[in-house]
């Protein structure tokens, strides 16, 4: 306790000693003295002009408070301020005038006049204003640290600024503002040179770090020389940036480059004036080059991958007098070891292509270094930049010049359009990575295929070399590439999905334009796209968003998901999934939730399942009702679900899944079978003997009638039972002579009998299942067993139109009446199929 008492007597103690001091520093005198005929003024005024009338500190001198205090070439001057910290309201400005027209000019080191130590502690500025003849050259040496130029809005770390003007006639031309710690060494200007030197109160510096040397003339604005030592980095900017060029002026920057690095150009960001006469262009002088200059527009990419010094030169125009517009310019230069891939070339051939482009770009990275060398791409190994874009038509020789080839990759694009169904369906059209590309030493990110078809007259269907699997959260994709699905259309874009290599969706079908990416997450990327490939097929125009062909494996579960998953299925869209069972297997549908959740504002939202062999289907509304239950399909069977308009933030999306499992044959079925085919045979060894003891009176004997046995014999209940009568068939009976009946049976006879037209029943030879089910009708809303048209319901066989003997005995008593739309449905969940 009493160490802690101690450390905070001495913390209050040094607050107050410097308190103290700053009190005596703020009260103590401090004397001018500018000597007679020195050219300098010192001037201290308020750091914020617009600050109240009644600031809270002022100059004391002769008892005079002041706001501002002007001292001239031989007058002296004493003063004190009433604050203790001046250096928050006032500044100090001293200024001297450099006249080289009258007389000698002052060349050499200069000096820091009056020094620092005999003028008050405030912000301070030095300003050297030198005027010369418009044939004198002038030239600023910085000895080190060098200097940085810096941009609007930044600032210097230690609060030291070098602000530099020169002058055209008498308009004052800005250079830029510099700092400490840069690559900036001389700058050389014609017709004077006004030099601002801004030092923080609490800097020591002493010295003003450069000196004016006089030099011939240089026949333009400036010239600014950057010197590199080793690896780095300068940005730079035209005069009065970033404001506009002077009109038809030029600037030069000199590079001072050593022997074994190389440099690159980069603009990051220019404009360009309205020219009346000549051209606003940027021309280089590059050792060895044998057309120097090399001129180049600003919007050209500039040189790179360049060894030795080089100059670069800004030339302005003579501007519309009306509408000048602006010239300016900010670049970058890069200085940078040469790599192993710097003398390596790629060719790269489009020359046959007329719809693909290729672009290389840096890749989104983290950088740690303080340094970061660039990532170029040179043509033909000197025109370079940080990104370049390949146009078909042309063959292209690129390099690299770049420490770390990873923080490079290529996004490429390619059209295939369709506008003649008979041409395009004569061969597919393989969605294959040019061997090209795949030799160069960088990762492929994206390749692009545009997919184009007519409206409303054809579709596509992709075609995979190895079956995909589809991306989801419970089985995601970890393989090297895959592909992405989005069909596009004018009014919207519909995402399919994620696709990988290794799963059982054998293809896929796009209603519309679509375009499929192929998307690299590895660098052994190569080793596997060469072995997958989609092949499209322009095909005939279908209605539905999408068909998935699904062939489950036997081993893994199979994770299927509506497209447009994270926004939901768009509204009136249908989706169908074609899921083929193997003979020897049994599939499980299971869905992962209990409801969909989605809510719609008109139309409906449903979802059949159909078998592809027996026609049954099963339709459940989705808005309502509860998904079904885990069902079972021993055949191929569709999957087709369908939206409505749903209502906003209640969207339709669904997650299921099928898993294989062996097929056992049930032993009662098997006896059951042979059972039932035992007494089938032994009733047909009865009905022959029957008839062969009767065929003599087959032409005498009377007509036979046949009980309808199929018909419920209750008696139905009022509320449950509403047909009339005379709409169900509780009263049919069918009359039918014995020969139609047995009369295959009296060949062997020798009296006249008809033989009646027999056919052979051949089996159906073309292919099942290829049309998903047809959406009901929008009033269905419960689960509804149905057959298909061309199918008879099992407990009601049909009966035919030639029948002449079929009639019916209408009741004497009492007839129903009563009529209904509403037809008896089948509201049993599905059960497992048997055989």
């Amino acid at each position: 306790m009493a160490r802690r008492t101690c450390r905070v007597s001495v913390v209050l103690l040094g607050a107050l000693l410097l308190g103290a001091a700053r009190l005596l520093r703020g009260t103590e005198a401090s004397e001018i003295a500018l000597p007679q005929g020195s050219g300098i003024t010192v001037r201290i005024r308020l750091a914020s002009p617009g600050l109240p009338s009644k600031p809270s500190c002022y100059i004391i001198m002769a008892r005079q408070h002041v706001i501002e205090l002007l001292v001239k070439p031989g007058e002296r001057k004493s003063i004190t301020f009433s604050c203790s910290n001046p250096e928050k309201y006032f500044v100090l400005e001293i200024e001297k005038n450099i006249d080289c027209m009258s007389g000698p000019c002052p060349f050499g080191e200069v000096k820091l006049q009056p020094s620092t130590s005999e003028l008050p502690t405030l912000n301070r500025t030095f300003i050297w204003d030198v005027r010369a003849h418009k044939s004198i050259g002038l030239e600023l040496q910085f000895s080190a640290p060098r200097l940085r130029q810096i941009g609007p809005g930044e600032s210097c770390t230690d609060g030291v600024t070098h602000s530099i003007s020169g002058r055209i006639d008498a308009t004052e031309v800005k250079i830029g503002i510099f700092c400490s710690n840069g690559t900036v060494s001389r700058i050389k200007m014609q017709e004077g040179v006004k030099m601002a030197l801004h030092l923080p109160w609490f800097h020591p510096r002493n010295v003003s770090g450069f000196s004016i040397a006089n030099r011939s003339s240089i026949k333009r604005l400036c010239i600014i020389e950057s010197v590199f030592e080793g690896e780095g980095s300068a940005t730079l900017m035209s005069a009065n940036y970033p404001g506009g060029f002077p009109e038809d002026e030029l600037m030069t920057w000199q590079f001072i480059i050593p022997a074994h690095l190389r440099a690159s150009v980069s603009f990051l960001n220019f404009n360009v004036s309205n020219c009346e006469r000549k051209e606003e262009r940027v021309e280089y002088y590059i050792p060895g080059s044998t057309t120097n200059p090399e001129v180049f527009k600003l919007e050209d990419k500039q040189p790179g991958n360049m060894a030795g010094n080089f100059n670069l030169s800004l030339q302005g125009c003579d501007q519309d007098a009306q509408s000048p517009g602006i010239l300016r310019l900010q670049f970058q230069v890069l200085v940078q070891r040469p790599q192993n891939e710097s003398n390596k070339t790629y060719m790269i051939d489009l020359s046959q292509e007329r719809t693909m482009s290729l672009t290389i770009e840096p890749r989104q990275t983290k950088q740690g270094r303080r340094f970061v060398p660039g990532c170029f791409v040179c043509l033909e190994s000197r025109i370079c930049s940080t990104n370049v874009t390949l146009t078909a038509g042309s063959k292209h020789k690129i390099s690299f010049l770049c420490d770390d080839l990873t923080r490079l990759w290529v996004n490429a694009e390619k059209t295939l359009s369709c506008l003649d169904y008979g041409y395009c369906s004569r061969k597919p059209y393989l969605l294959q990575v040019p061997a090209d590309i795949l030799q160069l030493p960088i990762q492929l990110h994206d390749f692009s295929w545009k997919l184009l078809v007519p409206k409303d007259r054809l579709s596509l269907r992709l075609v995979p070399a190895q079956k995909l699997q589809q991306h989801t959260h419970e089985r995601a994709c970890n393989t090297s590439l895959g592909y992405r699905v989005l069909s596009t259309s004018p009014s919207q874009d519909l995402y399919f999905g994620s696709f990988c290599p290794g799963g059982s969706i054998e293809q896929i079908q796009v209603k519309q334009n679509a375009t499929v990416t192929l998307r690299t997450f590895a660098p052994n990327f190569q080793q596997e796209v060469s072995r997958q490939v989609l092949t499209v097929f322009f095909i005939p125009y279908f209605k539905e968003e999408g068909i998935f062909t699904v062939t489950p494996d036997t081993k893994n579960k199979i994770y299927l998901r509506t497209p447009n998953w994270d926004r939901g299925l768009p509204a009136l869209s249908s989706v169908s999934w074609n899921i083929s069972v193997p003979s020897d297997q049994v599939a499980c549908l299971t869905f992962f939730k209990e409801r969909t959740g989605v809510v719609c504002q008109s139309g409906r939202a449903f979802m059949i399942i159909q078998e592809q062999r027996t026609r049954m289907e099963e339709i459940f509304s989705l808005e309502e009702e509860v998904l079904p239950k885990p069902s079972f399909h021993r055949h191929s069977f569709w999957v087709n679900i369908s939206n409505c308009s749903p209502v906003s933030g209640k969207q339709l999306d669904l997650l299921f899944w099928v898993t294989l499992t062996p097929r056992t044959v049930d032993l009662a079925v098997i006896i059951g079978a042979v059972g039932g085919g035992a007494l089938l045979l032994f009733a047909l060894g009865l009905i022959i003997c029957f008839v062969k003891k009767r065929k003599k009176k087959v032409n005498k004997g009377p007509a036979v009638g046949i009980y309808n046995g199929n018909i419920n014999t209750q008696i139905p209940q009022p509320q449950k039972f509403q047909k009339g009568r005379k709409d169900n068939d509780s009263h049919v009976y069918a009359v039918i002579d014995d020969t139609m009946v047995y009369g295959h049976l009296l060949e062997d006879s020798g009296q006249s009998f008809l033989q009646p037209e027999v056919d052979t029943y051949r089996p159906f030879q073309g292919a099942m299942g290829d049309c998903p089910p047809s959406p009901p009708p929008i009033f269905f809303r419960t689960p509804t067993a149905k057959f298909a048209a061309d199918e008879p319901a099992p407990s009601s066989p049909p009966e035919s139109e030639n029948e002449p003997y079929t009639f019916s005995h209408p009741n004497k008593g009492e007839v129903g009446n009563r009529e209904t739309d509403i037809p008896l449905l089948n509201t049993q969940g599905p059960v497992e199929p048997e055989e």
